[in-house]
C-alpha cells in the first residue's frame, strides 16, 4: 500500500527564493514541514536558490515546475521565447520592509517629501527593497537623483541609522523592529501590511508569487491541489502561535529563534487573501517595475494583465 501512495503521488518542483529564513516565501517551508502538499497527494521538492532571479532562471531553462520568486524577477529572468511565465499564485503584497528615518533626523524627515536632498540607505542594489523604493519616490514625485542613495548591507544600515549617518533606510525584521523598539528609529512608511502598503504605492500590488511557465505548466489538477497546501499554509503561518510554527520547521529555516520570532509577527498580515491576484493589481505591479529600468527587450511583456495570470486552477477553491 506504501509503494502504491507513492506511485500515485504527483512529482511538483519548486525553485524558491532565498534566503531559507524569508519570511515572504514561509508558507511553501510551513507546506513542506506539515506535510500538506504529501495529504494532497503531491511530493514537492523546494529548490532554495540565492537570490529572486535565480528562482525565475531556474524555471525558464526548465529545472523547476514552478518558481517562487518576485514578479519584478519572473518577468525579467523568466521568460522563454520571449514569453513571460504566468503567476499562478500570489504570496505576498509587498516586500516585509519598514522605512525608517534615525530618530537624529526625525525633525527634518516627517514624511516622504522631505526624503529630498537627504542620504537614504538599501541594503543591496539588488534587494526586493530597492525597487520599491524606486515606486515609493515617483508616487511622490521625487526623482532617485535628487538623494543620495547608498548600500550599506543590513548590519551597515542598522549601524548607519543607529548613528545618524543616513537620513532614512529601508530594513526588514528582526532590525526594522529593533531599532524602533530602541527608539533608534522611526517609521515613515511600513510596507509589512498588505494595506499599509496599498496606501502608500497607490493601490493593492503583488510582489512574491508563485509562477509557472507559459508554453508548458504542470496539469490544472495539480495547481489545484498545490494552491489548496498552501491555501492552508498562509493560514497557518497567519494565525498559529510561534512555538507551534516552531515545532516542525527545519533549523535552517529558522535561523535564531529571536529572529524568526520578530520576522514572522512582522510579516503575518503581508499576504495576498486566497493567493488570488486582480488584474488591476498586476497592472500597478507591472507600472511601478518598468518606473525603475525597462524591460529586456527580448522579453514580450502582453498589454493584458490578464494574460500574466494563470489563476483558473485557484478559482476552483476560493469560490
Amino acid at each position: 500500500m506504501i509503494a502504491l501512495v507513492v506511485f500515485l503521488q504527483v512529482s511538483l518542483s519548486v525553485a524558491v527564493s532565498g534566503p531559507y529564513t524569508s519570511p515572504e516565501y514561509l508558507p511553501l517551508r510551513v507546506a513542506e514541514a506539515e506535510g500538506y502538499f504529501t495529504q494532497e497527494g503531491l511530493q514537492v521538492s523546494l529548490m532554495t536558490t540565492r537570490a529572486e532571479p535565480g528562482a525565475a532562471e531556474a524555471l525558464a531553462k526548465g529545472e523547476a515546475d514552478l518558481a517562487a520568486t518576485s514578479l519584478e524577477a519572473a518577468l525579467r529572468h523568466g521568460a522563454v521565447g520571449g514569453r513571460p511565465p504566468r503567476l499562478v499564485f500570489g504570496l505576498t503584497a509587498a516586500p516585509p520592509v519598514a522605512l525608517l528615518v534615525s530618530t537624529a533626523h526625525r525633525d527634518t524627515v516627517k514624511r516622504i517629501e522631505d526624503l529630498a536632498g537627504k542620504r537614504v540607505a538599501v541594503t543591496s542594489p539588488g534587494a526586493p527593497e530597492h525597487p520599491l523604493l524606486f515606486a515609493l519616490l515617483d508616487r511622490h514625485q521625487i526623482k532617485p537623483t535628487q538623494l543620495s542613495l547608498l548600500s550599506l548591507g543590513e548590519r551597515g544600515l542598522v549601524a548607519a541609522l543607529d548613528a545618524g549617518e543616513v537620513h532614512a533606510g529601508l530594513l526588514p525584521d528582526p532590525w526594522a523592529s529593533r531599532l524602533v523598539e530602541d527608539g533608534k528609529a522611526a517609521i515613515l512608511a511600513d510596507f509589512r501590511r498588505r494595506d499599509e502598503a496599498a496606501r502608500w504605492l497607490g493601490g493593492p500590488t503583488v510582489h512574491a508569487a508563485l509562477f509557472a511557465r507559459a508554453d508548458r505548466p504542470p496539469k490544472a489538477s495539480d495547481l489545484t491541489a498545490f494552491a489548496r497546501a498552501l491555501l492552508r499554509a498562509v493560514r497557518r503561518v497567519e494565525t498559529a502561535p510561534t512555538e507551534d510554527l516552531l515545532a516542525h520547521l527545519p533549523g535552517r529555516v529558522v535561523g535564531l529563534k529571536e529572529d524568526f520570532v520578530a520576522r514572522l509577527e512582522g510579516a503575518r498580515e503581508i499576504y495576498l487573501p486566497g493567493g488570488w491576484v486582480r488584474y488591476e493589481t498586476l497592472q500597478l505591479s507591472v507600472a511601478q517595475i518598468r518606473i525603475r529600468a525597462p524591460f529586456p527587450k527580448a522579453v514580450k511583456v502582453p498589454r493584458r494583465p490578464a494574460d500574466l495570470l494563470l489563476l483558473d486552477p485557484l478559482k476552483t477553491i476560493i469560490e
